[in-house]
């Protein structure tokens, strides 16, 4: 068992707290089954996406050196549940702690901006870090087993990282990059059975819906068909923006390849809660475009 209670300042992000409630809703059904204490981050912003650089590095820095700043004043690491935001925050944090040895002026700019709005100074003195791997690194998979009252027997899930959790930092100290582990060790630890397939690490299409919508969804087509080939019950993902494009958008990506698919897709925060007991009502499975019953009923709900 954990020898002490593990505690984070909690960056819900935009879409869980819109277009994917049932993302917010899950981790805080999730981390309170746990007992892993969440303190919110009522005042910070949206990390961008990455569309903030487009038009200046500076601008992405300091939105996000601010949220990072947030979570230093508590002295509590910044935990997401959102791939994107991992990879855009998570970068930051990287390119500001590197500057402030190689290039020291660059945080005192960005300092400057966010001194002007009344804002806390960017310290580079906590760390940023995915649920995926609070769950796996600090609460351990061991204890994940333990608490896990509803075995997941028999269904096979087939994890979706998407691209932003695995390389959009220079380093990637709790996985590998090109073949990743940690999902499928979770899916194990909760007694369901990984599929692995070829797209997992792959990107969902999601930032190419705007302008290239048919390249998109073949993109998103794909990776369900093979997940569904490998014999895959769901897929999984710890990203709302890679749900969007596999669920929400899933009947148009059936339209543009011409093809049924009717694969559930599952938020990391929900298949993990459910094997804690947590009713599915609380997880917001009713939410999903792709009904997620037949999951349920295989797991005899």
């Amino acid at each position: 068992m954990l020898s002490q209670s593990l505690k984070y300042a909690y960056y819900p992000g935009c879409v869980a707290q819109g277009a994917c409630r049932e993302l917010y809703l899950s981790t805080q059904s999730l981390t309170q089954a746990l007992g892993i204490e969440l303190i919110e981050l009522k005042k910070a912003s949206c990390c961008g996406s990455g569309t903030f650089k487009e038009d200046s590095q500076l601008l992405e820095d300091t939105v996000n050196a601010r949220n990072i700043a947030l979570a230093e004043e508590l002295n509590l690491p910044l935990l997401t549940h959102c791939s994107t935001c991992q990879g855009v925050i998570g970068h930051v944090d990287e390119r500001l702690k590197e500057s402030q040895t190689e290039q020291p002026e660059y945080v005192d700019q960005v300092n400057g901006l966010l001194k002007k709005e009344g804002c806390s100074p960017y310290q580079g003195n906590t760390e940023v870090k995915h649920i995926l791997y609070a769950l796996v690194q600090d609460y351990g998979l061991d204890n994940i087993k333990e608490r896990a009252v509803r075995k997941l027997t028999g269904l096979k899930c087939a994890a979706f990282y998407g691209c932003y959790l695995l390389r959009a930092q220079k380093s990637m100290p709790y996985d590998d990059p090109f073949n990743p582990q940690a999902m499928e060790n979770v899916i194990q630890a909760v007694g369901a059975t990984p599929v692995y397939y070829r797209g997992r690490t792959q990107c969902c299409g999601w930032p190419l819906s705007s302008y290239a919508t048919n390249e998109s969804f073949q993109m998103a087509g794909t990776h369900i068909q093979e997940a569904i080939e490998g014999g895959a019950d769901c897929l999984v993902t710890p990203c709302p923006l890679c749900h969007l494009n596999l669920d929400s958008r899933q009947p148009e990506v059936e339209k543009v390849i011409g093809k049924k698919l009717g694969l559930p897709v599952l938020h990391l925060p929900q298949l993990v809660a459910l094997s804690l007991g947590v009713d599915p009502e609380k997880l917001g499975l009713d939410r999903h475009i792709v009904s997620t019953k037949p999951v349920l009923e295989k797991l005899g709900f």
